[in-house]
């Protein structure tokens, strides 16, 4: 969402908006652990090739789709006095 959508939502929009927030980083967290598992049984097993490197590729992935807007959104919650 870019800030001009951001500012037009309604107060309940822009705590949906966080709600999903919270939800996607929880997940993202999970997925992360995950792969950091496999890679570790990967490197204990001694079979680092494609079995590490494609984890290690989507955790990257993971780490860097994290959201632009949350200091967009921050402000706007600071303003509106939610949270």
């Amino acid at each position: 969402m870019t800030e001009r959508k951001l500012s037009e939502l309604t107060d309940k929009g822009l705590l949906q908006v966080v709600k999903k927030m919270k939800s996607n980083s929880i997940m993202n967290a999970v997925l992360i652990g995950f792969l950091a598992g496999i890679i570790i049984y990967s490197v204990v097993k001694n079979t680092l090739g494609l079995l590490t490197l494609i984890p290690l590729f989507l955790a990257y992935k993971l780490v860097n789709k994290s959201n632009p807007n949350k200091q967009e959104l921050e402000n706007l919650l600071k303003e509106q006095n939610l949270k």
